[in-house]
């Protein structure tokens, strides 16, 4: 298998005007200056082919400039670009009814769209506060919500996004995540570690910290993103849903990475069996366009006019290209995904057992963590061979990125075929015996 030149010398070029110019604080991954993409492929400005496994993170969901979705831009960009949320147009009606048809909770439903993930936190943030009465809130480690002030006092999955940036905004308590792979608290007899989890949130956090009448909210990811891509047990959900209704705490699904047909169905929560109050969707919401959409009980939308807004909420191009996102994921791209999903999971497990270094296999439809360990009986993390492993793959072709501690994240577009997994596959093997080789 060929290691490619990278990066070429049109690359170089960019890559110098880059460091010149943008701001240090972007975390770089690789040395890919685009040029194209279609589907799962993107090209470089050098010429070189990749096999997308990133899509941006967990973005392009119906893959590089579908042309459904190029269309529909296309079409408005010829009409209006923005107007304003001072005033009104159909596309922004048209997609607030849909994400209300779709919300994974049977009342009726309210949405309020901005411009990201960070963004729709924000207003979830604040709406669970306004509606409530309540200050206080509780996350979990290893969690990423953004990294805008707010969002930020949320996020717990690296200290780097706190450096410097301290006080946060107060009033909010980190419980662990339920990880079973590597788990923090200890099990009664019998018990879910989602329960006990919960149980830990229960007793420990609302019996010793804040009382349960000061909690506006519980925000949660269905699966971690940036934490590890880390799946909870069946128990979780169900016993945090009971323990919020107990106590008047609204439970605020983040869906910003793990929805919009990411695992197999349209919101990563459906697989739980529970109905959350608020629920945030950015990332695969628009293949690539900036959306935000904060996704509400209509009930629970009692702030007034002027109580929350932004400019570009509801912008048109955004629109229509999440409108024809959502037809795209419904009419194939759900379904594959889940399809798709479980037959990548397969291949990896068999890849899994010719390789000591991989400790878990783990995730929900196209949402697909590897994580490396120094020992399988141990499960210590080794940060040092994952990265070698994307370096690896990168120079020959594939784009993969990091998470968690030491695992690497499968998101390709929703739309990835199966050969195009097994040629993703092919180089991802190879990278792992070339780095048990250094």
């Amino acid at each position: 298998m060929q290691k490619m030149n990278i990066p070429g010398p049109k690359a170089k070029k960019i890559l110098e005007q880059d460091s010149k110019y943008v701001s240090p604080s972007y975390p770089r991954a690789h040395p890919l200056v685009m040029s194209h993409g279609k589907g799962s492929e993107v090209w470089d400005v050098d010429g070189n082919r990749f096999l997308d496994f990133a899509s941006g993170i967990a973005v392009v969901g119906t893959g590089h400039a579908h042309p459904k979705v190029v269309k529909a831009i296309q079409n408005q960009a010829e009409k209006f670009l923005h107007i304003s949320s001072d005033f009104y147009h159909s596309a922004w009606a048209d997609l607030s009814q849909r994400l209300s048809e779709i919300a994974p909770f049977s009342e009726e439903a309210g949405v309020f769209l901005s411009n990201s993930g960070a963004e729709c936190v924000e207003a979830a943030v604040k709406l669970a506060r306004h509606h409530t009465g309540r200050s206080q809130f509780i996350a979990f480690l290893g969690a990423f919500h953004g990294r805008t002030m707010g969002a930020l006092s949320f996020t717990a999955s690296k200290s780097i996004y706190r450096s410097g940036f301290f006080p946060s905004m107060p009033g909010v308590y980190h419980a662990p995540y339920p990880d079973t792979y590597r788990p923090l608290l200890a099990s009664r007899p019998g018990e879910d570690y989602g329960e006990t989890v919960v149980r830990y949130i229960e007793e420990e956090i609302l019996g010793r910290l804040v009382p349960p009448e000061d909690v506006a909210g519980v925000l949660v990811e269905p699966v971690q993103g940036e934490g590890g891509y880390v799946v909870p047990p069946l128990g979780f959900f169900p016993a945090l849903r009971d323990l919020c209704d107990r106590h008047g705490i609204l439970l605020i699904d983040d869906e910003v990475q793990a929805g919009m047909g990411r695992t197999g169905k349209m919101w990563a929560i459906e697989h739980f069996g529970v109905e959350p109050d608020i629920v945030t969707s950015a990332k695969g919401i628009a293949s690539g366009v900036p959306l935000g959409a904060t996704i509400a009980r209509k009930s629970m939308l009692t702030w007034p006019e002027g109580a929350h807004g932004n400019t570009y909420g509801g912008n048109p191009l955004a629109c229509v290209s999440a409108l024809a996102t959502i037809d795209l994921l419904q009419e194939e791209f759900i379904q594959n995904a889940a399809e798709v999903g479980e037959y990548t999971k397969d291949a990896l497990e068999e890849i899994q057992a010719r390789h000591k270094s991989m400790g878990q296999v783990r995730g929900l439809g196209l949402m697909i963590g590897v994580d490396f360990v120094k020992d399988p009986a141990t499960r210590k993390p080794d940060k040092t061979f994952r990265d070698r492993v994307e370096e690896h793959c990168f120079e020959h072709g594939l784009v993969t990125l990091g998470c968690g501690k030491s695992t690497v994240r499968f998101a390709p577009p929703l739309s990835i075929s199966k050969a195009e997994i097994d040629e993703g596959l092919q180089i991802f093997e190879h990278a792992i015996s070339l780095t048990e080789k250094e």
